[in-house]
């Protein structure tokens, strides 16, 4: 048999790996940047640069064409990036820690904040979750979240929820280089304007349900339900927090954030500006409307019960007259008037129903029954 040389005590220990030791050491396991994005690319006076560029690779080229007296951006899209991604994007392009803080926690109102030459835009996304009615529906109003840092030569756009994509909104500009060629503010145009134009689609879809829980609430015929009034009530109030603030930020680009953006790029922020407070009284219209159909709900149950309550006490004072004869009749004292009659049974059956059929037609005449 083969002899082999026993190791030194120390030198087994050496190669161990202590527990503690292990769990640090995932810990350092990082998810790599290109896992969190969806697309980076190198616009170059409006025109796509054809290749593919991770986010340092892509700044880098671009200050080499700026260099060359070129005009050029980058814009990366990330989606649901952890701290370790977002952090890592921010040491390139010289993101605030306060607003990449905001990026990765999400769950932020809707406002603009300038740290230095960038701007930090928080926009909050709507979808309309399509339902066969309104009191079948479990949800019908989605949001989700778009950050939108914007720099000098950079676009990072920063998304939370699954409808939020920009796929299709890159495409089209793309397909129009002349917005692009405006640089990355022209970017950030296109997404407030893209994200408000899903606010008047909702709010137009919605319109829709609140039309069919208003005319069955006001149908003379139909039983109210009030729990869908609720509901919708519910996603009215949602819908409005998601779009109201964002009035105020928009507003302050035409005060605040002049010396950033053209005059070009102020009037299109302008119109998205307009397009955003249309929405957003259109939607406050929907919860004073929803407020006041609460209410008239309230009232029509109110008038339904206390219909129910004059058929139930119409029904209990008809019962009651048989009830008191018989319970007259049923104590079997000897001396009562009628009870060796031969026709006292009859008499008394027939008494009872002509009573009962006298209080019946007046419940009937005053509408109790």
């Amino acid at each position: 048999m083969p002899s082999f040389r026993a190791l030194p005590p120390s030198l087994l220990g050496a190669n161990r790996t202590r527990p503690d030791e292990v769990e640090v050491d995932a810990k350092r396991i990082h998810v790599p940047v290109a896992r969190a994005t969806v697309d980076c690319a190198i616009y170059v006076e409006g025109a796509r640069l054809p290749g593919k560029y991770t986010h340092a690779a892509a700044l880098a080229k671009v200050h080499e064409l700026e260099v060359e007296g070129q005009k050029a951006f980058v814009w990366i899209g990330l989606h649901e990036p952890d701290e370790f991604q977002m952090q890592a994007v921010a040491e390139v392009f010289g993101l605030h820690p306060l607003a990449v803080e905001d990026a990765v926690q999400a769950h932020q109102r809707p406002k603009v904040e300038r740290y230095d030459d960038t701007l930090f835009l928080v926009l909050k996304t709507v979808i309309y979750v399509p339902h066969e009615s309104v009191a079948l529906a479990h949800e019908i109003v989605e949001t989700g979240e778009i950050m939108v840092f914007v720099g000098r030569d950079f676009v990072v756009t920063v998304r939370h929820g699954d409808h939020t994509g920009l796929a299709g909104l890159r495409r089209h500009l793309e397909s129009e280089h002349q917005q692009l060629a405006l640089g990355p503010y022209a970017v950030m145009h296109a997404i407030a304007d893209h994200v408000v134009d899903t606010y008047r689609e909702v709010s137009e879809l919605m319109e829709g349900d609140i039309d069919a829980i208003e005319s069955e609430t006001f149908s003379p015929l139909s039983q109210t339900d009030i729990e869908p009034i609720y509901m919708l009530k519910r996603e009215v109030v949602e819908l409005r927090r998601a779009v109201s603030p964002l009035t105020v930020a928009l507003a302050r680009f035409n005060t605040d954030y002049k010396d950033l953006l053209t005059k070009e790029l102020l009037r299109y922020m302008r119109d998205v500006l307009d397009h955003q407070t249309q929405a957003a009284d259109r939607i406050a219209s929907y919860d004073e409307m929803l407020s006041s159909l609460v209410q008239a709900a309230l009232a029509k149950v109110g008038m339904q019960q206390s219909t129910d309550m004059r058929k139930i006490t119409a029904w209990a004072a008809m019962a009651a007259v048989p009830t008191m004869i018989a319970g007259i009749y049923g104590m079997n004292f000897e001396n009562m008037p009628e009870l060796q009659w031969e026709w006292g049974y009859p008499l008394a059956l027939l008494g009872m129903a002509s009573i009962c059929g006298f209080l019946y037609r007046t419940f009937r005449r005053n509408h109790w029954l």
